[in-house]
């Protein structure tokens, strides 16, 4: 069988500043079926770059070329195995009058037993309190299924706990960016297939503010047609939302349409990313189970190992 390089140079980019360039750059091939973005993502892993913003490759050539090996990770040892975690939580506080999006109703609280009218209903020193709460779905930290976007979609009570509970989790920390899009190159340096992914903009520290919706992050539409092609679980944001809202996008909801088309979950509104690892972590977002209803708030948290 013959083996097959690619022969190039690039230039770098990152998203929080600077770039790096090369010349004449060689890179193992698993076969010369290939595309140029095929190899700028390898690129990008086979260095282990962090944070790229964008990769543009001139003179790329496939070349028939014996491999001379490639970079390994070295493997766990039992001396590091975790012992234990910690919790992370990753929820905003709900409270009556919380303003989550503009002009989105705020949680509304009121009484349906109070302890006044308990003490009379029940032995003494014996009290009970009951309230209703109304608020919309989109309240705090919340979860979308495809039933908020598409009509007959998967609701509430449709989601499957194995898709919500410990997940693996990569968690991209995002916050010295210098553009509001994120792309998919920032992802080509990590094995997402299969996890949750968690976008660390930093954005949370104006949440319940004005300034809240205004220049907030999103992922952009190849960032998310990157993370749907490798078959992530789930996709959250500590931003406003995950598509842009700004009048730029004209009403366009990439993510939402593409994610929950493909039964890949939405979380919006997450907070205290910032204290997770990039790998390592699990995470876990649960919202009740309830029919014909598409988004609803959950108490995220994450479990992160401890030595």
């Amino acid at each position: 069988m013959s083996d097959y390089r690619a022969v190039f140079d690039a230039e770098i980019s990152f998203v929080n500043g600077g770039g790096l360039s090369t010349e004449g750059f060689r890179l193992d091939l698993p076969d010369r079926d290939v595309t140029e973005a095929d190899v700028a993502r390898m690129l990008v892993q086979h260095l282990g770059l962090a944070l790229v913003g964008e990769v543009r490759l001139s003179r790329l050539q496939i070349v028939e070329e014996k491999h001379r090996g490639s970079r390994g990770i070295p493997a766990r040892t039992d001396a590091q195995a975790p012992v234990g975690f910690r919790l992370v939580d990753l929820s905003h506080t709900i409270r009556a009058g919380l303003v989550t999006l503009p002009g989105i109703p705020a949680p509304e609280i009121s009484p349906v037993l109070t302890r006044e009218e308990a003490e009379s209903r029940y032995a003494p020193g014996t009290s009970f309190v009951m309230d209703t709460i109304s608020l919309p779905g989109n309240t705090g930290t919340y979860l979308d299924t495809a039933f908020h976007r598409y009509e007959g979609g998967a609701d509430l009570a449709a989601l499957a706990l194995e898709t919500l509970v410990d997940l693996p989790v990569e968690v991209f920390h995002l916050e010295d960016a210098r553009t509001r899009g994120i792309p998919a190159s920032v992802f080509y340096d990590r094995d997402v297939r299969g996890k949750a992914v968690l976008l660390h903009t930093g954005h949370d520290r104006l949440f319940g503010t004005e300034e809240y919706a205004s220049d907030a992050p999103f992922l952009d539409e190849e960032g998310v047609r990157y993370l749907a092609e490798q078959d992530v679980t789930l996709v959250g944001i500590d931003s406003v939302n995950i598509d842009d809202m700004s009048s730029d996008a004209a009403g366009q909801r990439p993510a939402h349409s593409v994610f929950l088309a493909s039964g890949i979950h939405v979380v919006e509104h997450l907070t205290n990313l910032g204290d997770l690892p990039p790998s390592g972590a699990s995470v876990t977002v649960v919202p009740p189970k309830v029919e014909n209803f598409g988004t609803f708030p959950v108490r995220a948290f994450a479990k992160v190992p401890v030595a």
